[in-house]
């Protein structure tokens, strides 16, 4: 983890997967808007360069901590550091996260655990630990990433698209519980972005990532704004936005036919 230093009073944000993608966005926009980042990610070298580059771009303070969420007990390891290091955090958010793909008959075991492991345990671990003393202090807040994946089952996507249903139902009901304690809630649900998420996937030919993909940062930005509306689920984009209310009323059986077509590899012409 990154050298212990003098934190001031200005609020703290915590972010997971914070070295690249949406989640850089989002701790570009937070730091940008004048909040102190607890980023976390396997990556030392990356942290250590945001880091460096948001304490010299926006004057806040930046600890970077070097943890697989994959692994257990790294959520508790997270809460303990900044325990010892009496830095609060006043929000939350959970962003870490990858894919699996492929026929579930062939695809890793080992992986899609871990996958369970980040996308499950360690949202819930890590909004269990925070969660108390934002409800002492009367205000916070928790922004969940979820995907369109959320709302659908996905063929091809099995086990990512359950993991992504998981979290928003749990900040679904989450927010229900803390309406009117000064907590806000919000599940961040993104289409297909371009970031470096496809391609670790090996998921760069499928139709979803052939077709149009939003910019990362009005992906942030979206989940920042809703947090700060305090609104509880937010789809980036017009077209996911209209996917997501299309397949609301359709036969379940046919979204899992439409979402195997958009995650098949399209054919090259």
């Amino acid at each position: 983890m990154g050298g212990e230093k003098q934190w001031d009073d200005r609020e703290t944000v915590l972010v997971t997967g914070a070295t690249s993608g949406i989640g850089y966005e989002l701790c570009r926009r937070f730091a940008a808007n004048g909040h102190n980042l607890v980023v976390v990610a396997r990556d030392a070298r990356r942290l250590g360069e945001i880091g460096a580059e948001f304490e010299k771009s926006f004057g806040i303070s930046v600890v970077g901590m070097t943890v697989d969420l994959a692994v257990p007990g790294a959520s508790r390891q997270i809460f303990d550091d900044l325990q010892r290091l009496n830095i609060p955090v006043h929000i939350l958010v959970n962003n870490a996260g990858f894919n699996e793909y492929g026929p579930f008959s062939d695809t890793s075991l080992q992986r899609e655990l871990e996958m369970i492991q980040l996308h499950i345990a360690a949202i819930t671990s890590l909004t269990k630990l925070f969660l108390p003393a934002m409800l002492q202090r009367g205000h916070g807040g928790i922004l969940n990433v979820g995907s369109t994946g959320s709302f659908a089952p996905v063929p091809l996507n099995a086990v990512y698209c359950a993991t992504k249903a998981y979290i928003l139902s749990f900040t679904e009901a989450l927010a229900g519980e803390l309406r009117g304690s000064g907590i806000k809630v919000t599940a961040l649900c993104p289409g297909a972005t371009a970031t470096e998420f496809a391609a670790r996937a090996n998921m760069e030919g499928t139709r979803i990532f052939k077709g149009p993909l939003m910019d990362a940062a009005a992906v942030a930005a979206a989940g920042y704004e809703a947090l700060q509306g305090n609104i509880g689920v937010v789809v980036p984009g017009m077209m996911n936005q209209a996917t997501i209310a299309s397949i609301r009323f359709a036969p379940r059986r046919l979204v899992a036919r439409i979402g195997r077509w958009m995650l098949e590899q399209k054919p090259a012409h």
